[in-house]
């Protein structure tokens, strides 16, 4: 009997990669001009998770530009044809190295800008207290075991011994005396704690007035709290009282607080922590200056809780200037989620 030989498909079927899986090799690519790339699996993952959050914010914010009047709405689409893909490469590049995940509340928010010379939008990165935390302990001269924040109220109990000649250690007596009557918000305090060197524990206490200086002029109604414009038909109707999130933004500033008290160490940075710098201070300048000219506008600008302290727009390239894009309430959100 004649041997019957079984043929075997050797064409193997090609994978095929998820957009983004795509993204990430796309955003190596762009960046190579940064020199020779070792992205961990680890971090590969964090670029595609860049990409679905991106992704979901161009398809919110396009949503609400077609809702927009016509007479209003922004003229630019939300596409991913009109990303700066360079510019989005390193900066998504810079931050996955970093660590942030985009996935994460508070970790890294991407604010798109319309850049008119381009007819495209430059996306800027701005990290939130949570991705502040994480850079900060990475690049510490001294990492903290454990950080502590807390707000203070008019009925706690709070007291502070503070370093000197018979006190080696800094510490502090902290007592919630009524849990649901705690009284109004008279400030707050950090803590750095060095667990098995406890003569370098840092104690703060931000009085109201501190957390209350670090507010913007220019401050959200609704993040703040406070009177908003409201409009019909193109025309001023009134004013409305929010009650924002007073309490999470007082929360939100002594963090960062506590993240900047960090003494970084110099023979940490690196490249991706410098072009992070760069990008973010950027990004902040653009919100700063663009959030004035929209405030008084009464158009809402969601970045007063993303600039980094001390908040001093500094001056901006020319041929970099973009406007921000409005907020999204799903973009705005993520910044309560404590």
């Amino acid at each position: 009997m004649a041997e019957i030989k079984k043929t075997e498909d050797t064409t193997l079927a090609k994978k095929e990669l998820s957009q983004s899986e795509r993204f990430t090799i796309a955003v190596t690519k762009e960046a190579s001009q940064l020199g020779e790339l070792k992205l961990t699996d680890f971090q590969k993952k964090l670029c595609q998770n860049y990409f679905i959050r991106l992704d979901q914010q161009l398809k919110d914010l396009e949503i609400k530009r077609l809702a927009t009047d016509e007479k209003y709405r922004a003229k630019i689409e939300f596409s991913w044809p009109n990303v700066n893909m360079t510019g989005l490469s390193l900066g998504v590049i810079a931050c996955a190295s970093l660590e942030l995940d985009a996935s994460l509340p508070n970790h890294i928010n991407m604010i798109p800008f319309a850049n008119k010379h381009t007819g495209k939008y430059d996306i800027g990165f701005i990290k939130g207290y949570r991705g502040m935390e994480l850079v900060a302990k990475k690049y510490a001269l001294d990492t903290p075991d454990k950080i502590v924040v807390e707000l203070v109220y008019s009925n706690d109990k709070f007291s502070l011994t503070k370093k000197d000649m018979n006190n080696p250690v800094e510490k502090y007596v902290f007592e919630i005396a009524n849990a649901f009557d705690r009284g109004t918000i008279i400030g707050g305090f950090y803590a750095h704690i060095f667990d098995k060197e406890p003569t370098k524990n840092k104690v703060v206490a931000m009085p109201i007035s501190d957390i209350e200086k670090r507010k913007p002029k220019k401050a959200a109604a609704e993040f703040w709290g406070g009177e908003k414009t409201t409009y019909e038909n193109g025309k001023v109707s009134g004013k409305e009282v929010i009650e924002g999130y007073y309490k999470e933004m007082c929360y939100k500033t002594v963090y960062r607080a506590c993240c900047n008290d960090i003494t970084l160490d110099s023979s940490k940075i690196n490249a991706n922590f410098m072009l992070m710098s760069k990008i973010e201070k950027e990004a902040v300048d653009l919100a700063a200056k663009e959030e004035i000219q929209a405030n008084g506008n009464q158009t809402t600008i969601d970045i007063e809780s993303e600039v980094i302290e001390p908040a001093k727009p500094g001056k901006l390239d020319k041929k970099k200037e973009s406007t921000p894009t409005p907020p999204v309430e799903n973009q705005n959100s993520e910044e309560l989620n404590f």
